[in-house]
């Protein structure tokens, strides 16, 4: 593996011949430019007739630190106070919010309960306030903020974070052996009954969201949970399966739903475009102390049950459902923005968010990680030629570190998306759009340089938050606790 890291890269023009080597051909400015400076990316954009005042997005970022009821905890509290101080105007979705109790990713995310529509009305103040201390009263005028809707389908784990619970639209054939679900154990399957409660829930989800002052849901489907499964639900029976119309009927009613019972709200929906089957590290290639580099699981050779991608071989995009799903939800049913990204971190992270040093549980990447990030990049081109009218933010931005700025403007430019959307970057250097907006020098050692301790840890029970950057989780007696799981992890390999 003789991959550079970014952090390697003295300037742009190395960063530039790099990208060159890779034969990976992406717009690239000489300079990061300031508002003052016209950036693109301090261009203003009007969704569903309200004006955001820039092209920065913070994705949905969870902390595994709720309280047990679903309430937000002081962390939780502490990370959306740094996303309004982080200069961002379109805040997609806070965090996942469980709909209901079962579809919780983890026992301490937060939940859809009556009894919390207080606390999630403080943490949305907690937001703006800091967003209208750090920019001026005003400039929450143009700040849109959204709350996302999930169920976690067969990666819930709503009372222990070391027992999958899981509940599935239909039986994958390389998903459920990976992830201990047995062929014949219908249990699991939600039923048509089952589903019907469960779009109830996002509809009550969206009022209590709309109740604390959110100006959007985000009605996830993406990253392998529930609503991303039903997408691919090919082999289900009954009206939530089969052809693209079943297929879709769990969105299109939940946005119905939401629509009638809470008018003025606006809908947005994170979205993974193509997916790919499960890697797992090659251990012919494992080395003392490391995973080796990711290979795909083995597969049907031909209808492979996966959404974006070739039903003849799933190591292939192929994006004309996700076309089709986004004009429709856009055009008909008025849905009025999508976040586009790919895979799962569950099964294949290296899609999902490519990363120079794996998580504990994942497998070393089997490609130089901007090749990976590229893709995702280029699939959002493919995507916004196609429907150039509806608000589009893209992902795997992270990874370009310190030449970030350089990309993205020059991306929302071209027109590659309308936002560029920040993730992990953000728990180590939640003002990076800040600074680059008002003309500040980038802060190095504060850039994520995707160590991927915030997923390490929460695969292992822990909170996730930047380790090795933030003081606050550095200094925290978790830290040692992940410190001690990495060197079991270590032992292991070697």
């Amino acid at each position: 593996m003789n991959w550079q890291r970014i952090g390697a890269l003295k300037s742009v023009d190395e960063f530039r011949q790099y990208l060159s080597n890779l034969k990976i051909d992406l717009p690239l400015d000489d300079e990061p430019l300031s508002a003052a400076q016209g950036s693109p990316l301090a261009d203003p954009i009007t969704i569903g007739g309200f004006t955001v005042g820039n092209r920065w997005c913070v994705h949905p970022m969870e902390g595994w630190d709720a309280t047990p009821d679903g309430r937000p905890s002081d962390l939780t509290i502490r990370r959306w106070k740094n996303f309004g101080l982080s200069g961002c105007k379109l805040i997609w979705g806070g965090e996942a919010f469980a709909v209901q109790a079962d579809g919780r990713a983890n026992p301490n995310q937060l939940l859809n309960r009556p009894e919390n529509a207080t606390a999630m009305r403080d943490l949305l103040n907690t937001l703006t306030s800091a967003h209208a201390e750090r920019f001026g009263s005003s400039a929450v005028d143009n700040l849109l903020t959204g709350l996302q809707l999930t169920h976690s389908g067969r990666f819930c784990r709503p009372n222990s974070k070391d027992q999958l619970e899981p509940r599935i639209v239909y039986h994958h054939p390389v998903l459920d052996p990976k992830f201990g679900i047995a062929a014949d154990d219908d249990s699991v399957v939600l039923s048509d009954d089952d589903i019907k409660r469960l779009i109830e829930s996002y509809i009550s989800a969206a009022r209590l969201a709309q109740g604390a002052g959110f100006q959007f849901v985000d009605v996830k489907h993406c990253h392998g949970y529930l609503g991303h499964e039903f997408l691919s639900a090919f082999t289900r029976p009954g009206p939530y399966g089969g052809d693209f119309e079943g297929r879709t009927r769990f969105v299109r009613e939940i946005v119905q739903g939401i629509q009638a019972e809470c008018p003025g709200l606006m809908i947005g929906m994170r979205l993974s475009v193509f997916d790919r089957p499960p890697y797992h590290p090659d251990p012919e290639r494992a080395t003392t102390g490391k995973l080796g580099p990711g290979v795909p699981d083995e597969f049907p050779s031909s209808d492979y049950l996966g959404f974006g991608c070739s039903r003849d071989n799933p190591l292939e995009m192929d994006l004309t459902e996700p076309v089709l799903l986004i004009r429709m939800l856009h055009d008909d049913f008025g849905v009025a923005m999508f976040n586009l990204s790919a895979g799962s971190p569950y099964y294949n992270p290296h899609i999902q968010r490519p990363a120079f040093y794996p998580p504990s549980d994942g497998y070393q990447p089997p490609e130089d990680p901007l090749i990976g990030c590229v893709r995702q990049i280029e699939s959002v081109r493919q995507i916004k030629d196609q429907v150039p009218e509806i608000p589009i933010v893209g992902s795997a931005w992270s990874y370009f570190q310190e030449y970030l700025p350089h990309a993205a403007q020059a991306a929302v430019r071209a027109g590659y998306a309308d936002f560029v959307g920040i993730g992990r970057l953000i728990l180590s250097y939640w003002d990076m759009p800040a600074d680059v907006l008002d003309g500040e020098p980038i802060r190095t050692k504060a850039i994520c340089r995707t160590f991927s301790d915030c997923t390490t840890a929460p695969r292992n029970g822990i909170i996730s938050g930047c380790f090795p950057l933030d003081e606050t989780y550095k200094k925290s007696p978790e830290a040692a606790e992940l410190k001690r799981v990495k060197e079991l992890v270590r032992q292991r390999l070697s």
